[in-house]
């Protein structure tokens, strides 16, 4: 199969610490620990993903499009280097809660561009959101970022494997990196359905059984089609979840 990543919210540092400890007992089958870029908190992806290569040797922090100013050099690129970080997943990212950090109106195709003149060394990743519009539109984009230089893309979570083999379908030859996180709630579920306008399948109940169950199917997946995959367990408790989709305690 392909690789595996997991996604850790890096919400402080002994925390982060914690979660890597429990990720330690699957380091046979996790290729690398991905950080996202969260303003609230008090670590950058580039400080987290730093913190996670003590445990894991190849990370992936999470780049805010909107953060870069292109009249300038890109802020984390001395810290990048230093730290022999390699790999980057460049995202648009959410406009900030606090008014007073400044933003830009800078597309991420315009940042995977800054990162292959500035930083080469580094493998320029982007995002896909498969429900935010048409797959005719987002095919387009695919299209942009890898002339622009992505070597490669990370989706939205899936929770329906027959739409998941569409896309699969279409992005054929792309190196992909399938999403699934769970679903612990009914409002976890209400907000996917609001916030990134996910359509569940029929018969679809929350919870960790169920969010296991997929996550199997989904490996499943990846060994039959040689296929990546990234984790994102968010609302969970990490243990239980990795020791059900890996089956070590």
């Amino acid at each position: 199969m392909g690789r595996i990543s997991i996604e850790l919210v890096p919400r402080e540092e002994a925390a982060l610490r914690e979660e890597l400890s429990v990720l330690a007992r699957v380091r046979d089958r996790v290729d690398f620990i991905n950080i996202p870029d969260l303003l609230r908190l008090p670590l950058r992806s580039w400080e987290g993903a730093a913190i996670a290569q003590e445990t894991f040797s190849s990370v992936m922090p999470h780049i805010r499009a909107m953060d870069i100013d292109l009249n300038e050099e890109l802020p984390m690129k001395e810290y990048l280097r230093a730290h022999h970080i390699r790999q980057v997943l460049v995202i648009e990212g959410d406009p900030p809660q606090d008014m007073m950090h400044e933003v830009y109106p800078t597309s991420s195709t315009d940042v995977i561009r800054k990162f292959r003149e500035e930083l080469p060394e580094v493998r320029v990743y982007a995002g896909i959101d498969q429900y935010r519009s048409s797959m005719k539109k987002e095919l387009y984009r695919v299209r942009r970022k890898t002339q622009a230089g992505a070597a490669g893309f990370f989706t939205q979570p899936f929770y329906d494997m027959r739409y998941l083999a569409m896309y699969r379908d279409m992005l054929d030859g792309l190196e992909v990196f399938w999403g699934v996180s769970p679903v612990m709630s009914t409002r976890s579920q209400s907000y996917w359905e609001r916030k990134n306008n996910v359509i569940f399948p029929k018969g679809f109940a929350p919870g960790l059984d169920e969010s296991i169950r997929f996550a199997r199917e989904a490996l499943d997946f990846a060994e039959k089609e040689d296929a990546s995959l990234y984790f994102m367990p968010i609302k969970t408790k990490l243990a239980d979840y990795i020791e059900g989709v890996f089956g070590k305690g």
